[in-house]
């Protein structure tokens, strides 16, 4: 089931690159560590957790092993302790240019070295003890200020970001991490970047760069001046303060950003639950009482929709719909069948949610006609980074085509049209071209299908778009051949979900969480952020 906390921290996980561009790697072969690698995967997946004796000192655990990285004395490092000990425990020293600077705490020594000759024993920082920290979570998150516990969003009367919100709810609370010159720059949901003088600007410039801090499994940004991004004043607008030290007023938690939907019944009307605890489609406009939460159960595949009221869509008497349950529960799940550009939902009676003629929801329905029928919109991925199996999304450079196994991500711009989705590229050569539904070079009779949908595991490209997704046709590294239509495959409908894991409320099998949540447990290589 999924989980009843909506609120879920992401457990920061992360790589580190030395000055050679390489990754540190934990090893299962003799729990030996090396800086050879050149992609971010599951074995340069790193988790920094806090000192259990509350000091300074942080621990690193692979996320690949589950041991901790140990420097002894005479500078020996490997990653072989089950627990974490005293030879365990680093200090981190943020350095001018964002780059991090590992100490032993107990031994004094710094950490550094490239490919397999790595150490702990420097006595002074030279470039190899210089180590660059590479996110390997979903860049798009919700942001949450530690002291006000209140969200941040985007103020477009104020034109400002703010931490005042008591939900994350709508486009407004969607933040995107960009990798930029080893430091990190926060992207609105319009695409313009967080100043550290409040003010919102268009292009990442220095002052809009940050560096990472982790202090007590929190996040701080440190600006170029050495200032710390903290909610300033009544309205609690996100700004450089003056602190030099990352106080409770400094610290964030990223938080998980799960697809927000609203749906269209055949009324032509939005689902709601503005008029009280009924599930109505009678609203004409979409604001929060008609934007729903959605969350996927891994196992089952069922869906729970989650209101901005505070409860689950969950069946009652005679198969009514009421947005009240605090839990979720067999009654609370939904299953989601595409048809065409449309969705049907069954619930756990095994009937179809249908629209009454008073406008409410039921599942009262055996068969799947006009009133069972919605249209799904995914509201908060108006930008949005595709990841795939063997790493993220980004356009090759002087190639029309979209490497699929990078380390580095484009950040991409979806639009929506009557259940169906564009997705325009990024990049010099990609800037205004899309994919879709309306592409010149898709044929005149391509029809919606979500399950068409097939990735390689090294380049891709678009050829043509369904009301679930987009569809993708193998092409290798060296091929010239032109783009033609990919025919619809139910066989390959379920690597959609790992081709295409984030901006995937496009489809059932791309709503899996896998775009939209953190890439823990993945079984793919495990890169930076994420569709």
């Amino acid at each position: 089931m999924p989980t009843n906390g909506l609120h879920q921290v992401l457990k920061i996980q992360f790589g580190l690159v030395n000055d050679a561009n390489r990754y540190l790697t934990a090893e299962s072969f003799g729990f030996k560590v090396n800086a050879s690698a050149s992609s971010l995967k599951r074995k340069q997946t790193w988790v920094l957790e806090p000192d259990p004796g509350q000091g300074t000192a942080v621990l690193f655990r692979s996320s690949h092993l589950g041991r901790y990285l140990s420097a002894e004395e005479d500078g020996r490092v490997a990653c072989e302790m089950d627990r974490p000990g005293r030879d365990c425990r680093f200090l981190v020293l943020p350095q001018p240019d964002g780059r991090w600077v590992l100490q032993s705490e107990p031994h004094g020594r710094f950490f550094g070295g490239t490919e397999d000759q790595l150490s702990c024993f420097a006595t002074a920082i030279s470039p190899a003890e210089l180590w660059t920290v590479h996110l390997a979570i979903h860049p798009q998150a919700h942001l949450l200020s530690v002291s006000r516990r209140r969200y941040v969003h985007l103020c477009l009367q104020e034109d400002e970001m703010a931490a005042d919100g008591d939900m994350p709810w709508g486009v407004d609370a969607l933040l995107t991490l960009i990798f930029q010159s080893r430091r990190y720059c926060l992207k609105s949901y319009d695409s313009r970047y967080l100043r550290s003088d409040g003010h919102l600007v268009w292009e990442p410039e220095a002052r809009a760069c940050y560096t990472l801090e982790f202090k007590a499994g929190k996040l701080a940004f440190k600006d170029c001046d050495g200032r710390y991004l903290a909610p300033v004043g009544p309205a609690g607008t996100l700004k450089a303060g003056r602190n030099t030290r990352p106080g409770k007023d400094e610290l964030f938690d990223l938080e998980q950003s799960h697809p927000q939907v609203v749906l269209v019944a055949a009324n032509h009307r939005y689902v709601s639950v503005r008029q009280g605890v009924n599930v109505s489609a009678n609203q004409d406009e979409e604001l929060d009482h008609e934007t729903f939460l959605m969350q996927i159960d891994q196992e089952t595949k069922k869906c729970t929709f989650y209101s901005s009221t505070g409860g689950y869509w969950t069946l009652v008497t005679h198969g009514g719909l009421q947005a009240t349950a605090t839990q979720v529960s067999a009654n609370t799940m939904f299953e989601m069948e595409w048809h065409g550009r449309r969705v049907a939902l069954k619930a756990s009676n095994g009937r179809y949610v249908c629209m009454k003629k008073n406008g409410q929801l039921a599942a009262i329905s055996d068969f799947v006609g006009g009133d069972e029928l919605f249209i799904l919109k995914l509201i908060n991925r108006p930008i949005l980074v595709l990841r795939g199996l063997d790493g993220f999304v980004c356009h090759r450079r002087g190639s029309n085509q979209l490497d699929t196994n990078r380390s580095t991500y484009d950040v991409f711009h979806l639009s929506f049209r009557d259940g169906a989705y564009q997705i325009r590229g990024a990049g010099t050569q990609a800037a205004g071209r899309q994919w879709g539904a309306g592409d010149a070079r898709a044929p005149a009779d391509l029809q919606p299908c979500p399950q068409a949908a097939e990735l390689a595991s090294g380049t891709l490209a678009a050829t043509g778009a369904c009301a679930a997704t987009v569809t993708w046709r193998r092409i290798s590294s060296s091929s010239s051949e032109s783009v033609a239509a990919l025919p619809s495959a139910p066989s390959v409908a379920n690597t959609c979900a790992a081709a295409l894991p984030g901006c995937c409320a496009l489809t059932q099998t791309c709503l899996q969480g896998k775009l939209f949540g953190n890439t823990e447990d993945s079984q793919g290589p495990t890169p930076q952020p994420h569709h």
